[in-house]
């Protein structure tokens, strides 16, 4: 290392060559990196501002978190979950054990997030950690964006409803194609009239968080005071000797339902993915990020025991992604329960947050056309990183039968991310003693990370441990979703070593980082050979 890199790099002067750097002092860094900027690892310690600005306030950051993390998951999983654990109580306790561990979780990513604020999250993350071999963690990031970062989930959720408000039979034709409609609205709105993104998806974020209020008081107020169809308005919440009844205690079952709690918190780290854009980062970054957190718990208990108090429990394993359908169905009636509320969770669903990561990816290199998916031209938005998002999201919406994609999703998703959070929480302890330089505005308790560090080689080894009957709903293998997310990680080493190490080889040269700056301002990096 030298005598430069062992300065604290957050203490240092700032040199004539960096003259049009703003280093991060405090919580406030409404600060500029001007041309001077570099793509150099170690800039990553440094505030960033792109050629948009720092345009997202509290309120716009609260929302961009708060509108992914209540997206489907809460509308779609609850009756999912329930059926594969068996019980009341289990799935109960799947929730608050989620909740635990997306703490901690989050507690990692903040941590990261003050100390490197620059958007791109778990990309700047990793390269800043895992610098050798060189291009790996940079490759690997860019092939999970690519090949598993997709919204079909959501698109799904968004399909199912919207035949269900107006009774339609929901074949496989019509679900794809309602979702893969949204999918290309939601792209051209995002990618092409950034503005009118940003406003539709905060304006949708505060109906979606209005709607989950509205479901939690509907709920009490069915059973306390209606008096409703053959119940009578009785309450459906399991007696303590039923609350544990049926329970499947296996490890496999239980790790796949945690996939979809997970699945269900995600987004937390959502203004890490952002953070260039956001005004006073690293103040913005704690107070929202623990404000999401805190709002998603109380509302997942909540809604959970308005559901299983509300709708019969058979029903509520039966329902399969239509849970919420049927708990509006029942306190509202066959009219506005089965056709205005549910058109209100569909419009929810639409309104979650289309990732930048891709753009973050394009940015440096790690995509083939990059400066042109890293550009913000023609319309000053990330369209580029949008298309990247769209291609696979299109293709795991229409090839799967679309009545069983909707759980294999989001454990395919969910197992290759533990690699991620294993990754990023040991090399947090790592950096504490490699590098205790660093400036770290937040520091996570070290049980949080060593739990999570823990939590993560648990669920990497659950898909292994088989069920009873070893099989899921639709005959799916019980370990499939495990072997096409280790599949996502093999072929990303396979894909560093044949471009990093097999071929320039074979022919001669290596591969260097080139930064150039594009006409909007855009600052890029761009592999070229060189030869040895």
């Amino acid at each position: 290392m030298s005598l430069e890199e062992q300065e604290p790099l957050l203490s240092r002067s700032v040199s004539p060559t960096d003259s049009n750097k703003t280093l991060l002092s405090g919580d406030e860094s409404n600060t500029t990196v001007g041309e001077g900027t570099t793509r150099s690892i170690e800039d990553d310690v440094l505030p960033e501002t792109p050629t948009v600005g720092r345009t997202i306030t509290w309120p716009s950051a609260y929302i961009l978190v708060i509108s992914r993390v209540i997206g489907s998951g809460i509308f779609a999983t609850p009756g999912v979950i329930v059926k594969g654990v068996g019980s009341v109580g289990l799935s109960l306790l799947l929730w608050v054990i989620g909740a635990i561990i997306a703490a901690c979780g989050l507690a990692v990513g903040l941590e990261y997030g003050c100390m490197l604020p620059r958007s791109g999250g778990e990309k700047v993350y990793l390269e800043f950690t895992y610098r050798k071999p060189r291009f790996l963690a940079s490759t690997m990031v860019a092939t999970q964006a690519v090949l598993l970062g997709f919204t079909a989930s959501n698109c799904i959720v968004f399909a199912q409803y919207t035949l269900y408000a107006f009774d339609i039979e929901a074949t496989d034709f019509l679900r794809k194609s309602l979702a893969v409609g949204l999918l290309t609205a939601i792209t051209i709105v995002h990618g092409c009239f950034r503005t009118t993104g940003i406003r539709i998806q905060n304006f949708l974020g505060w109906i979606k968080v209005a709607l989950v209020v509205f479901m939690i008081f509907a709920g009490l107020f069915a059973v306390a005071f209606r008096s409703q169809g053959e119940d009578g308005g009785k309450s459906h919440f399991p007696t303590r000797s039923d609350l544990w009844k049926d329970t499947d205690w296996s490890w496999g079952i239980i790790s796949s339902s945690l996939f979809k709690v997970f699945y269900s918190f995600a987004g937390l780290n959502n203004v890490n993915n952002v953070l260039n854009e956001v005004r006073n980062p690293v103040r913005t970054l704690k107070s929202v990020s623990i404000t999401a957190l805190v709002t998603a718990c109380i509302v997942y208990l909540l809604i959970n025991v308005a559901y299983f108090t509300v709708v019969p429990l058979e029903e509520v394993k039966n329902s399969g992604e239509l849970i919420a359908a049927l708990f509006f169905e029942r306190c509202f009636g066959p009219r506005v329960g089965k056709t205005f509320l549910p058109l209100a969770v569909a419009l929810s669903g639409a309104g979650n947050v289309m990732a930048r990561l891709n753009q973050e990816v394009a940015r440096q290199g790690f995509l083939p056309f990059s400066k042109l998916l890293a550009s913000s031209r023609p319309f000053n938005a990330p369209l580029g990183g949008l298309i990247v998002h769209y291609i696979p999201s299109l293709l795991v919406i229409a090839l799967p039968p679309s009545s069983e994609v909707y759980s294999f999703i989001l454990e395919v998703e969910g197992y290759p991310g533990q690699v991620f959070a294993l990754a990023t929480s040991a090399g947090l302890l790592w950096l504490r003693y490699k590098r205790p330089d660093l400036k770290r505005p937040f520091k996570a308790w070290s049980v949080a990370v060593i739990l999570r560090v823990i939590l993560s080689l648990a669920l990497l080894a659950a898909p292994f441990f088989p069920p009873k009957d070893g099989q899921k709903k639709g005959g799916i293998w019980y370990a499939t979703y495990a072997f096409v997310g280790i599949s996502v990680i093999i072929f990303g080493l396979l894909y560093w070593y044949v471009w990093i190490r097999l071929i320039p080889g074979w022919k001669g040269y290596r591969l260097e980082e080139e930064t150039s700056i594009l006409d909007d301002g855009t600052t890029v990096s761009t592999l070229v050979h060189v030869t040895t």
